[in-house]
């Protein structure tokens, strides 16, 4: 998501986090933001710093993970000419660039424990010394951390320093993931979805088809808002008419009958029983029957499972009805029979 774009949601657990950033934006006491790939942790620094006093002073990012190890230190506390290999001038370091402002320190957990060290001591004494100097630089910086690790865990095993994590931890945000955001993804999927018609110039939203709704909710987004974006926007741009309810999704644009075999020696490929849907277009399932009860009417259950396929399957192939037929393995004329059982015979093209 773009910077600036306006938080969306309305959930309780969502809610609450973007109001604890809310309260604790106006203090310059470190925050560390927690949570799944996805889920706004860069967003939730951006509100910190823009409704904190620092607001017109630097908001500078460090994503620790996109770096080497031997260069992190460079880039968070500078370096005087010739202090390594390559140091062809001087350079401030992060601190330096966000004096006054917020550092956001993305993937926190990736750190060094030589890294660590260093920032806890420039966090308790506001001071950092570029590599190849020994004169301490003063600074006034808002540390505001994240990362999707058990922070508490790591330094349990060692692997994260206990005191630099009680230092950054005054304050802590653990975002919710979206499949624990209840009625979040309607309202997502409506405003990524609205926001791309607009983009191609559609008249109006129509909004999706019941089946392709129930398949998005049913999704368990382990990639989140980002995941939920991407997947909402391909499948407005790829549906061709801005008249009709958006028929069709896919949830894997990886997943194509061409794409390239896993070596037999990688181990077997996953079983249909364990692989996640890729994408609505498939026959779509109907809720699980608990003993006897559930289908009070099996010829009608039947039915209303078929026309569900018919319609996901004419919307996927543009209601071309051979292309459609082709792909449920039917004749053209079988195919007809079915439509005109259904009443769909008005649906499509020949």
């Amino acid at each position: 998501m773009e910077r600036g774009t306006q938080f969306v949601g309305q959930s309780g657990a969502f809610l609450d986090a973007v109001e604890r950033a809310s309260r604790a934006a106006a203090l310059s006491r470190p925050v560390l933001v927690i949570g799944e790939r996805g889920t706004g942790k860069e967003l939730i620094a951006e509100r910190l710093h823009q409704l904190s006093r620092r607001w017109a002073e630097p908001m500078v990012t460090l994503n620790c993970a996109a770096l080497p190890e031997t260069l992190i230190e460079a880039e968070l506390f500078g370096h005087e000419q010739g202090a390594f290999t390559g140091a062809t001038r001087a350079r401030a370091g992060r601190f330096e660039e966000a004096d006054k402002g917020t550092l956001f320190l993305d993937e926190l957990a990736t750190l060094s424990m030589g890294a660590q060290e260093r920032l806890l001591r420039a966090i308790e004494y506001g001071q950092v010394t570029r590599i190849g100097s020994s004169r301490p630089i003063q600074v006034d910086v808002r540390i505001v951390a994240a990362t999707n690790e058990d922070l508490p865990r790591l330094a349990d095993e060692g692997r994260f320093r206990a005191d630099l994590l009680d230092r950054l931890s005054f304050e802590v945000i653990t975002l919710p993931p979206l499949r624990a955001r209840e009625g979040d993804v309607r309202v997502l999927c409506d405003y990524f979805g609205r926001r791309m018609a607009a983009e191609l110039g559609w008249e109006s939203w129509p909004g999706f088809e019941p089946v392709v709704m129930e398949a998005l909710q049913d999704h368990l987004w382990p990639g989140n808002v980002r995941e939920l974006r991407n997947v909402v926007e391909r499948a407005v741009y790829r549906w061709d008419d801005g008249s009709r309810p958006v028929g069709h999704v896919v949830f894997d644009p990886f997943d194509s009958p061409w794409k390239p075999q896993v070596a037999a020696h990688r181990g077997p490929a996953p079983s249909s029983a364990t692989a996640a849907p890729v994408a609505v277009g498939h026959a779509p399932t109907l809720p699980a029957a608990s003993a006897h009860d559930q289908v009070s009417d099996l010829r009608a259950a039947v039915d209303a499972h078929e026309r569900a396929i018919l319609e996901h399957h004419l919307a996927r192939h543009r209601y071309n009805q051979r292309q459609t037929a082709k792909a449920l393995g039917l004749t053209y004329d079988q195919l007809r029979h079915c439509m005109k059982k259904h009443g769909l015979m008005d649906k499509a093209a020949g």
